[in-house]
């Protein structure tokens, strides 16, 4: 055991976000009740909450933590003696584990490819509606906050809260079936799933919250379900177009920080840091989702963007007019206003700082980035491209108080700085 420590809380917080996929993963391939699953690592968080500022933190937390769950499942399913007959027989496997487990760790080192992907599968059933699917699946699986989630769709946090709700109330009343589906029903599910996986990653690729830029692995995690999916849709081109956007972006992932975690922005990157062999693999990704038919779907597309900056040897070699025309196929079959953002940032390096900001203006009223602080510091850079420094300032400053991550801010602070000095 560690020593307790004033940050105790912090600790336990840090350990949880790591855990929590895997324990309700975990839980719910024994129950087959994904909501019960999930309030049984509540009840385990509870637990830890209260024992581990006195004790200290377990050097094995994770094992701790599921021990812990599964004792509460045990429990809960004992107070409950008329539960149907699966549950009685989940109750006599989990006292049979509970009677020889010599090592709190063997659950975990358990292959979960699978039991994660069907637990995704499980929250995008088509009987739940679906702008909650992805919610409900990234509250579960990432452990990701309210707050976090209504960032990442641009929407009230009070909307999001209450999609999730009704989502647990749904997938617990119906008995919903706990399981990767095949054939037409596995392709009524696959765009919901889709969805979550690059959502996941996008969360690891730019943390909304937090002292740090990444969550490496939430990253990592996505593209391992990224990667679990081409074999269960291999004809599907926009699976493999995500598979090819994840690979492509994440072979950046070493140059997009400095020693001391601040974030390096694309243009101003280290090229030799990037994974080239990631590169060539997100490269036969996206060649496959082509040939597969997939040229003007929207991961496809995004993937074929980043391309432009993988094949590019650097900065000043970008094919900015090819990137912009693909972001304009992008918003004639996706449109939304985080693509007309891109294209404007696009648009400004292919055509010169003002046709951007032109751009840019006609987004500052739509209400989904009324709230988004990288509006404000886009315009910001453009304007200081243009020598409007007071205005830059100004817009930086408006994107610094809309910003929650640290690091984030820091890099706003550091571009507010720049566009003040004389």
């Amino acid at each position: 055991m560690t020593r307790p420590t004033a940050d105790a809380h912090r600790a336990i917080l840090a350990a949880w976000r790591v855990e929590q996929p895997r324990l309700i993963t975990g839980l719910a391939r024994m129950l087959r009740d994904v909501p019960l699953a999930e309030e049984l690592t509540q009840e385990a968080l509870v637990a830890a909450l209260e024992r581990w500022p006195e004790t200290g933190v377990p050097d094995r937390p994770g094992a701790w933590l599921m021990a812990t769950a599964k004792r509460r499942a045990l429990d809960h399913l004992r107070r409950r003696p008329m539960l149907a007959r699966k549950h009685a027989m989940v109750a006599h496997e989990l006292e049979s584990e509970q009677q020889a487990m010599p090592d709190l760790d063997a659950p975990l080192d358990d292959d979960i490819g699978d039991e994660m992907l069907r637990l995704v599968f499980t929250a995008c059933h088509p009987r739940l509606p679906r702008e909650a699917r992805a919610a409900l699946a990234l509250r579960m699986i990432c452990g990701l906050t309210t707050g976090e989630i209504a960032r990442a769709f641009l929407l009230p946090e009070a909307t999001i809260g209450q999609r999730i709700v009704r989502a647990k109330r749904t997938l617990s009343d119906s008995g919903l079936a706990y399981e990767t589906p095949r054939g037409e029903e596995l392709s009524a599910r696959l765009s919901s799933v889709l969805e979550v996986v690059y959502l996941i990653f996008n969360e690891g690729y730019t943390a909304a919250r937090g002292d740090d830029w990444l969550r490496p692995q939430l990253c990592s995690e996505a593209l391992r379900l990224g990667r679990v999916l081409i074999a269960v849709a291999p004809q599907e081109p926009e699976a493999h177009g995500l598979l090819a956007l994840m690979e492509l972006n994440a072979s950046r992932t070493a140059a997009r920080t400095g020693p001391d975690g601040d974030p390096i922005l694309l243009l101003d990157q280290d090229r030799r840091r990037w994974d080239r062999l990631q590169i060539r693999r997100g490269l036969a990704a996206l060649a496959r989702a082509l040939a597969l038919g997939g040229g003007d779907r929207p991961y496809v597309l995004q993937a074929a963007i980043i391309a432009c900056h993988a094949e590019a040897p650097a900065a000043a070699d970008t094919d900015w007019p090819r990137i912009a025309a693909l972001y304009g196929r992008l918003s004639a079959v996706a449109p939304s206003p985080i693509v007309e953002l891109n294209r404007a940032i696009a648009i400004g390096m292919a055509e010169g700082p003002a046709a951007g900001l032109a751009l840019i203006d006609r987004l500052t009223d739509e209400p989904a980035l009324k709230a988004y602080h990288l509006l404000p510091s886009v315009r910001g850079d453009l304007l200081l491209k243009l020598g409007r420094r007071a205005e830059a300032r100004a817009a930086f400053e408006a994107a610094i108080a809309l910003a929650d991550n640290r690091r984030e801010r820091e890099l706003l602070q550091r571009r507010a700085a720049e566009a003040a000095a004389s």
